[in-house]
């Protein structure tokens, strides 16, 4: 007897949705952009240079190491505040985490443009479900950084 097991095939876009939606005290913005996808994740992969463009509670962030998908970073906040983030970066898919900070972008081509993805999630320990109630404050937030960087986008020489 052969055994079928099921197969769920998610492209970049819906796998970073999932993680969001099961995340308490996450927030999820996405838009197609009508831009290739190329074009959208050159920018959105430069970590450095976007990441304080997009989150303003960001003022640097840095990579420190990098081995193939992996890389290490540490980021510093207007206050001065700083942490370190695993992060693991692929073509259309980046995923970080840090101690209190989780987040994400992720682009899939979707007709003559780009499909384009932000996630972000506190980790505050022992809120558990009760992280929920940050949903709406995170979804802004998420918003507020996907406009800015397809604002960045859109803007000619942007990077």
């Amino acid at each position: 007897m052969k055994d079928y097991w099921p197969v769920a095939e998610l492209d970049a876009v819906r796998r970073l949705r999932v993680i969001a939606r099961s995340t308490p005290g996450a927030g999820f913005a996405e838009q197609l952009i009508d831009a290739p996808l190329d074009q959208v994740w050159a920018l959105a992969s430069d970590l450095e240079n976007q990441l304080p463009v997009m989150i303003t509670d960001i003022r640097s962030f840095t990579v420190t190491s990098a081995v193939g998908e992996h890389l290490e970073a540490r980021a510093r906040s207007p206050l001065g505040l700083r942490t370190r983030f695993d992060v693991v970066m692929r073509p259309g898919w980046c995923l970080m985490q840090s101690r209190f900070v989780l987040g994400g972008m992720a682009a899939v081509a979707e007709r003559d443009g780009t499909r384009f993805a932000f996630f972000g999630a506190l980790r505050l320990p022992g809120t558990g479900p009760a992280g929920r109630a940050l949903d709406p404050l995170m979804s802004a937030l998420a918003a507020r950084a996907l406009r800015r960087f397809t604002d960045r986008l859109a803007r000619p020489g942007a990077g």
